[in-house]
């Protein structure tokens, strides 16, 4: 799992680190709100997981029309 955070493609998907930071730390807490995973959870995933595997499957991303943040220019993003 370790291994698909230094993924460079992941880390270009959302445009940096940061932004790969930023949204699993929002992913996480909704989660951990009451949102319900996007996949289906295996035995002994933990939510960092859970959203990582959300995002390298597409199934979450960054908004970049519906906010203020500056699509990268080498994005993968749709």
């Amino acid at each position: 799992m370790i291994e698909d955070l230094r993924n460079e493609d992941l880390i270009k998907k959302v445009g940096g680190k940061f932004k790969l930071t930023a949204l699993i730390q929002r992913r996480i807490t909704e989660i951990v709100h009451g949102s319900r995973p996007l996949i289906e959870r295996e035995e002994g995933m933990t939510d960092i997981e859970v959203v990582v595997r959300e995002i390298r499957d597409g199934l979450i991303g960054i908004d970049y029309e519906g906010s203020d943040i500056t699509t990268p220019k080498d994005s993968l993003a749709t």
